[in-house]
């Protein structure tokens, strides 16, 4: 099992170029299976949840190679129907192969989704909004057996909530199914435009007709094409957070900065100096930091994702600070482990309070999610001694060569067995 071992206490200087995203890249890839030609994709992060899709494409026929940086899918003879278990098991991402599967073939069999231990997680809202478009489904022992006996029709949906993976995966169904669809109350998250936009490149019919809904004309057939997938939002937040926390000195590049307002406009309310320029930003850390009140939700509110991060750094804000998890119910294992390491932080219900003026120690550590076990980095690095973070498998879900990242810019962090 590997560990992370972090010693800490020094204030992060360099630049930091920011990965492919993960959220954008597991969509897409999962998109693919829609074409009979070559697809060629670019910036595709180098992390598990990749490489795990991948797993999953080639299980259901799909031939792929890397090529001068490239990913080269040809979907010519992919013929299979059934997602297993042990491929969708560890990511949620893993349902998103079912819209495309039932939308060439008229069926499909996929396992239910893991992932995380953050929540819930139900597909509900995806078969609901399948079954609009013509599809009959039953669950049994773990596993979607779906089929669309007619092909798949146009429809009218409205989502009863805003869920990333079930707009994703209507999109991509509704983009060979017979007809027109109107999808109301879309997610409209920066990596969901990114997946239409590569659909559009593809060949398929779709405009954005206000801000949260969307319509499809469904295509017969879709074309040969390349792609580059847009930076990961999320671990350039996380970096202008580790910036800020080590009171450090960092640029991050190969960004858009107009996607990540909500992050910029919070760590600039907290205190923390920010320069924004066209495709990098610099930050510099402020020994002065403000206690703030958040609340999580939908795109362009403020990331979920980044929820664990934040905490870490008002847990050096000037006074009590508050955190309002919107999005998932069981996002805060995290809090136990910060604590651990001097944290004063209390929950109650979906809110945690967060005492500010803190110093962290050094601490054993257990990474409990893949969000988590970044936060738990992040603390590290601000506290005198050495940590050690277990279970890191987590992290690397999620995050493209985090140590090395990071000890380019003057972390004191290493990989052991």
């Amino acid at each position: 099992m590997q560990k992370l071992e972090v010693f800490g206490a020094n204030k992060l200087k360099g630049q930091i170029k920011i990965s492919g995203s993960k959220n954008a890249s597991l969509p897409i890839l999962a998109a693919t299976l829609l074409s009979d030609k070559k697809i060629y994709l670019r910036n595709l992060p180098k992390v598990k949840d990749i490489e795990t899709m991948i797993y999953l494409l080639k299980s259901l026929g799909s031939k792929i190679k890397f090529e001068k940086k490239k990913l080269i899918i040809n979907n010519l003879n992919q013929n299979k129907k059934f997602a297993s278990y042990n491929l969708v098991k560890t990511m949620r991402a893993g349902i998103l192969v079912l819209g495309p599967l039932l939308a060439k073939f008229g069926y499909a069999k996929v396992s239910l989704p893991g992932g995380c231990a953050i929540g819930t997680r139900p597909i509900d809202i995806h078969l609901k909004a399948l079954s609009k478009l013509g599809v009959r489904y039953k669950i049994i022992d773990g596993y979607v057996h779906a089929s669309a006996p007619e092909g798949l029709k146009g429809s009218k949906i409205s989502f009863s909530k805003i869920s990333v993976g079930a707009t994703e995966n209507l999109i991509i169904a509704a983009s060979l199914a017979k007809g027109a669809t109107i999808l109301k109350n879309c997610a409209i998250e920066p990596e969901i435009k990114d997946l239409v936009n590569f659909l559009i490149k593809l060949g398929c019919n779709i405009e954005w007709i206000s801000k949260r809904t969307i319509k499809i004309v469904g295509v017969s057939s879709v074309r040969q094409t390349s792609y580059s997938v847009m930076f990961d939002r999320i671990e350039a937040g996380t970096y202008l957070i580790a910036a800020a926390v080590t009171e450090g000195n960092l640029k991050i590049k190969n960004i858009i900065p107009n996607i990540i307002k909500t992050e910029i406009k919070t760590l600039k309310k907290i205190g923390v100096k920010i320069i924004v320029k066209k495709k990098e930003i610099q930050v510099v850390g402020n020994k002065k930091i403000k206690s703030l009140n958040i609340k999580t939700a939908p795109y362009p509110g403020f990331p979920t994702d980044l929820q664990a991060q934040i905490m870490v750094l008002l847990c050096k804000a000037n006074s009590r600070s508050s955190i309002k998890e919107n999005i998932f119910e069981n996002r805060f294992m995290h809090v136990a482990e910060l604590n651990r390491m001097g944290a004063q932080i209390s929950i109650d219900g979906n809110k945690v309070v967060v005492e500010g003026n803190i110093n962290f120690a050094s601490a054993e550590l257990m990474a409990t999610d893949l969000r988590a076990s970044v936060s738990l980095i992040l603390a590290a690095l601000t506290a005198k001694g050495k940590s050690t973070i277990n279970r890191i498998y987590h992290l690397d879900r999620g995050y493209e060569n985090i140590e090395k990242k990071l000890q380019k810019v003057g972390a004191k962090i290493r990989r052991i067995t």
